[in-house]
């Protein structure tokens, strides 16, 4: 199953209803209904814009449409965050490392998200943790991006 199509059961879930249109815009999220641009391509590409905008759902209240307004800036900051560790939780930097992925490109695909979102995501844990995180026995490294494992040493 894709992203997306985990988004979408959990908003039937919550009795969040989904349609896809065309629109300017990548998504929009009021009282209870996202909507989806239909031009967007690629699975991937859509499961990132309904995170978001099951973020806002979250995360967010009233209009903020005008992101000339700091209140409206941080509740789409806020949004966007959920989204991030949503979908990518720190647990899957360690399951990608587990799987021996190498690559940036190689890690979108594993986590069925777009690099840009990837990114993105990365940004957003650097201003959370700063460099590096200790994670469950890891260190997870936010750039550049790399996960450690570590172990307790023994005298035997």
């Amino acid at each position: 199953m894709t992203l997306y199509d985990n988004l979408l059961i959990e908003c039937d879930e919550n009795d969040i209803e989904v349609y896809e249109m065309k629109m300017s815009t990548k998504g929009l999220y009021s009282d209870n209904v996202i909507w989806i641009n239909k031009s967007i391509t690629g699975i991937a590409k859509r499961g990132c814009v309904l995170a978001e905008e099951l973020g806002h759902h979250y995360t967010s209240v009233g209009n903020i449409l005008n992101q000339s307004k700091m209140n409206n800036i941080k509740q789409e900051k806020r949004a966007r965050s959920w989204a991030y560790e949503k979908v990518i939780p720190l647990n899957k930097f360690i399951e990608a490392h587990k799987n021996l992925i190498s690559s940036k490109f190689e890690l979108a695909e594993f986590l069925s998200v777009t690099e840009d979102f990837l990114d993105e995501a990365l940004e957003r844990y650097k201003e959370k943790y700063g460099l590096f995180v200790e994670f469950k026995g890891f260190t997870i490294r936010f750039e550049p991006l790399a996960v450690f494992e570590w172990f307790e040493y023994k005298n035997f």
